[in-house]
């Protein structure tokens, strides 16, 4: 049994914790969280120990490996005191909002064979992941386009936003992450277009925005494109096209249930799709812990890497250029 700590008892974090201690091959043994109430709720909840401090997690001979759940900002900064306490890292996105810390995180633990898993937890979705492996597979024969959909319920608090770091690094950094994952090549050029439709006033106040388009191109000339939203008022909208020579691949939208109604006022009337990521991603944020157990004690490759993550900023600076200058940004330009 792998022995995880939960750093951060937020929404995510409560639910890391309840999925750690329910996994059948990990074993939740403490959490912590900056406001106590938080941490003693959901130790109580799961029966396990709520740590005085992150360092007290850290130090601890009972711990094999930390989740990292916590407010962004604090996220590189545990990553580099896990490997050097010797624990094994699951570390929500973003690694951080900006990309010199990122990078700078980066070249401190370069030398580290201690797993580091970030949690694109995307890449595990049972239909993602069919539709990749039956493109893979030549189903589709030679890949030509991605098409991304993803599109929340209803725009988040204010609060929320204003703490979020923005649409693309919030939001849309599990698509940049998807296309990567789908395209199979590095994106070379990025477009963006970004406005605030839902609540100008909102978006005026805080410059940000909540409905977006990027085009991606890889090397070889593979398209993707990626649509966001902040407000879908049928439900949470997450599906991915893969379109080749031969066909195409869909990985549509869940619900509670199949039941579908035909009257005389409609036909094929159903359920709403699943409210939000917690039920529509929750196969997905179960396997995502499958995976980081076999990192560890099988050796395994993590299928989200701590490099993944840093691409996937890399794309989301990009797109800002892009926004703030109007124009196809070359991917090399943030590299450099």
């Amino acid at each position: 049994m792998l022995r995880i700590a939960v750093l951060g008892c937020g929404r995510i974090g409560q639910m890391h914790a309840a999925n750690v201690a329910r996994h059948p091959r990990s074993k939740l043994v403490a959490v912590y969280d900056v406001h106590r109430p938080s941490a003693e709720k959901v130790a109580e909840a799961q029966g396990v120990l709520a740590a005085a401090s992150a360092e007290e997690i850290f130090a601890s001979d009972d711990v094999d490996a930390v989740l990292i759940a916590t407010a962004t900002p604090t996220h590189a900064d545990y990553i580099e005191k896990a490997v050097a306490a010797g624990k094994a890292v699951l570390c929500e996105k973003p690694i951080d909002l900006d990309l010199a810390r990122v990078n700078a995180c980066a070249a401190k633990i370069s030398e580290t064979k201690i797993p580091i898993q970030i949690g694109f937890n995307r890449r595990y979705d049972p239909g993602h992941s069919a539709a990749r492996t039956a493109m893979l597979a030549g189903d589709i024969g030679d890949l030509h386009q991605v098409i991304i959909t993803s599109r929340d319920p209803s725009l988040p608090p204010r609060a929320y936003l204003e703490a979020a770091g923005g649409l693309f690094r919030d939001m849309t950094i599990h698509d940049f992450d998807l296309a990567r994952f789908m395209l199979g090549e590095e994106p070379v050029e990025v477009f963006a277009i970004a406005n605030a439709l839902i609540d100008p006033a909102l978006g005026a106040e805080l410059n940000e925005v909540d409905s977006a388009m990027f085009i991606l191109r890889t090397a070889s000339g593979k398209q993707c494109h990626i649509n966001n939203s902040r407000t879908a008022v049928y439900g949470y909208d997450q599906r991915v096209e893969l379109v080749g020579n031969k066909g195409m691949l869909v990985s549509d939208n869940r619900k509670p249930h199949e039941l579908r109604r035909f009257t005389s006022a409609s036909v094929e009337a159903s359920e709403p799709y699943q409210f939000f990521f917690l039920e529509r991603y929750h196969d997905a944020f179960m396997a995502e812990i499958d995976g980081f157990v076999d990192c560890v004690e099988k050796g395994a490759v993590p299928l989200a890497s701590f490099e993944d993550g840093r691409r996937a900023l890399i794309l989301a600076e990009a797109a800002y250029v892009s926004l703030r200058e109007g124009r196809l940004v070359k991917v090399s330009e943030l590299e450099r």
